[in-house]
């Protein structure tokens, strides 16, 4: 999916665009027990709770595509005898009406997701007539999008307390109740390519960019988790580290986030539906501009392939910081805006190793402007 595509469905899940008769799901507690399950209707609840209740499942297509939502691939093997794809399957096209694969469904959740509280899952089905669009202008319906959203949310409790009802302008004790939080995990099948569906694919939320939550793509996709964001991050850090040794400079790392910074902007000013992707050539070839020799940059393309895989393609969000530059000492930490990276830079004097910051704008320490005496 691209962003494009990823905005059209989000748009769907208000009251008024959604074609979802009901949101499905079960309680589980914090020893991971199936307590109830149970079966909201969208179309008899009140106007607020269809908006909030449709907000949260909204909320598992929230992030950064490759960041935040991460495509999935299925084989033609899992497509033809894959549990997991077949289970899936089913969901959609009994339109969540299957009691054997629900409670098979909620089981595998309750197996392989482990929280210090308790949640519950909830399921959605929407059909969505997708019409053919001409010079931006819609046509007849041509096909129908029928999936499924998932979403798994921790509850939390409230506070016994007073609330104010309008109708008779005062306040009223309420005792303490579980509140619904935001999903924490959460996935979409099948995938809305082309503006149609591809069951070869299903659209995976995490909300913890450090975590892929192994247990639960095991136990729901079958397939193998993907690298977590922040992981790529350290992982490309450390492949630079490695290949380009004394070569890895201030001005090389500040280099490079720039670059990338203007082939985001670049792709944003464009406005290319498809996400941006840093591959090991691009990289290769960003460095070859800092003047690192061959050498270095063949350990590097090793590095990567070791790292993620041959061919891979990452998302510059995962693995360079753009929006600042941050200069991390042992006691001291420096961030520089975005476009004011220049203001920094390293030295050698006297034998003894520094990071200098251009003061000619004026200095502050601790809130109090201070002088730097010439």
């Amino acid at each position: 999916m691209n962003e494009k595509e990823l905005r059209e469905i989000k748009r769907r899940f208000r009251p008024d665009k959604s074609n979802i008769p009901n949101i499905v799901g079960c309680f589980i507690n914090g020893e991971g027990q199936i307590i109830s399950r149970f079966s909201q209707s969208i179309l008899l609840s009140e106007n607020d709770e269809s908006e909030a209740l449709l907000s949260v499942m909204k909320k598992t297509l929230s992030g950064s595509l490759g960041t935040n939502l991460i495509d999935i691939e299925f084989s033609t093997r899992d497509v033809t005898d894959g549990e997991e794809h077949k289970l899936l399957m089913t969901l959609r096209d009994t339109h969540l009406k299957d009691e054997a694969a629900l409670s098979t469904f909620f089981e595998r959740v309750a197996e392989s997701v482990h929280i210090n509280s308790n949640y519950v899952v909830l399921l959605a089905n929407d059909i969505y007539d997708v019409y053919t669009k001409e010079n931006d202008e819609e046509s007849g319906s041509s096909v129908t999008f029928n999936y499924i959203v998932s979403a798994i949310c921790p509850l939390k409790d409230a506070a016994q307390g007073l609330f104010f009802r309008e109708s008779d302008k005062l306040f009223h004790s309420v005792a303490a109740n579980a509140i619904l939080t935001r999903p924490i995990l959460g996935f979409m099948f099948p995938t809305f390519d082309d503006r149609a569906a591809n069951i070869y694919h299903t659209l995976y939320y995490t909300k913890d960019l450090s975590s892929s939550s192994p247990e639960f793509v095991g136990r729901i996709f079958g397939k193998e988790p993907p690298m977590p964001a922040k992981v790529q991050k350290s992982t490309f850090n450390y492949c630079l580290k490695e290949a380009l040794g004394e070569e890895c400079s201030l001005e090389v790392v500040r280099s490079v986030s720039k670059q990338v910074a203007e082939m985001v902007e670049e792709h944003k000013e464009m406005k290319i539906p498809e996400p941006l992707a840093l591959t090991k050539a691009t990289v290769k070839g960003m460095l070859e501009k800092c003047g690192i020799e061959e050498k270095a940059l063949e350990t590097l393309g090793e590095k990567l392939d070791e790292s993620y895989g041959k061919n891979a393609e990452l998302s510059p969000k995962n693995v360079v910081t753009t929006s600042r530059l941050e200069v991390v000492l042992p006691d001291i930490k420096i961030s520089v805006k975005k476009g004011k990276e220049d203001l920094v830079s390293t030295q050698v004097i006297n034998g003894k190793k520094y990071v200098l910051i251009d003061a000619t704008e004026g200095v502050e320490v601790n809130g109090v402007p201070v002088k730097i005496e010439e």
